[in-house]
């Protein structure tokens, strides 16, 4: 059966993430104690304990996540046999990437804190926000979107999630019109993200030659099997083309549900979420009905996988 990976993005982030991960299994601990020696403070701490007001923070959440996911995979990958693809939301294409080898364990790392370093300062020079729309489609939203852009505001889709749950980015009073004008478009819910600024939109350009930057000082390599892209939503196996993709990601909308929709033209059949939470495999119900989707981020939910008796903890 072709499998895929999936790796969650910012917002999946939660005091006490990975923590039972590390207790179970050796090699888990390892990539979150690797990950601490890499950006010289305890990450593990803070994803394990909190406090929540700075595991949100995005040059935090950020690394954080995908640490996570990369210490579920460490677990995981013995057991899963071959994988066809992988995928990643946002920050998540960055572990995708580092799960096929495009970008080496302390590459990434190092990359995912800049990113987020990078976001919050964007965030700060121009201040802005996002809002998720329920109920419109793609036309609908680009409709409401233009409707308040203009005279110095800027909105734009973001985040094509799911046909009818697409998520907008950009000034903060272009958002305020937003959700009223979604309202009255139809919508079924329109609300306002706990986000530090307009992410994947024309406001986060200033963060984009720092991040070139900081991709142009690390090695990317022929990935072991292909990483979808947000930004084109097709298959990437040059390792060039992934670094520039990675770049312009930043400003571009993540295509999630058109790139679900293309895992599945080329043969996938189970999906695999893996790091914290479950929102991937929630959206991959509406997206790829009837392909089989179950998350994997706990020591439980490793277990439930793959039974293991030998494994720290479990039931004989």
């Amino acid at each position: 059966m072709s499998l895929a990976l999936l790796f969650p993005g910012q917002g999946s982030q939660f005091p006490g993430m990975g923590r039972d991960l590390a207790a179970a299994y050796p090699e888990a601990a390892r990539v979150f104690e690797r990950a601490d020696d890499i950006l010289g403070f305890s990450l593990s701490r803070l994803a394990w304990e909190g406090p929540e007001d700075q595991l949100v923070q995005t040059h935090i959440a950020q690394p954080a996540i995908l640490v996570h996911s990369l210490a579920a995979l460490a677990v995981l990958k013995p057991r899963l046999g071959p994988i066809a693809c992988a995928a990643g939301h946002s920050l998540g294409e960055i572990s995708a990437h580092a799960a096929a080898g495009t970008l080496q364990f302390d590459d990434a790392v190092y990359a995912v804190r800049r990113r987020g370093e990078l976001m919050r300062e964007a965030g700060r020079a121009r201040p802005g926000s996002m809002a998720a729309i329920l109920g419109l489609g793609e036309p609908e939203v680009r409709e409401v979107c233009r409707g308040v852009s203009g005279k110095g505001r800027a909105c734009v889709p973001a985040n094509f999630n799911a046909p009818t749950q697409i998520v907008v980015s950009g000034d903060a009073d272009a958002i305020d019109r937003v959700l009223a004008r979604a309202r009255e478009a139809g919508a079924r819910r329109a609300v306002r993200l706990a986000v530090s600024g307009a992410f994947h939109s024309p406001l986060m350009a200033v963060a984009e030659e720092g991040l070139r930057k900081c991709f142009r000082s690390l090695s990317f390599g022929p990935p072991e099997f292909p990483v979808f892209s947000n930004v084109t939503a097709g298959a990437v196996r040059d390792p060039g083309l992934a670094r520039r993709l990675l770049v312009r990601q930043l400003t571009s909308p993540v295509l999630w549900s058109q790139s679900v929709r293309s895992m599945v033209e080329s043969g996938v059949e189970r999906f695999v979420e893996i790091g914290p939470g479950s929102v991937l495999c929630g959206l991959s119900r509406r997206n790829a009905r009837g392909v089989k989707a179950v998350s994997v981020g706990t020591a439980i939910g490793v277990r439930k996988l793959f039974p293991d008796p030998v494994a720290a903890g479990s039931t004989p």
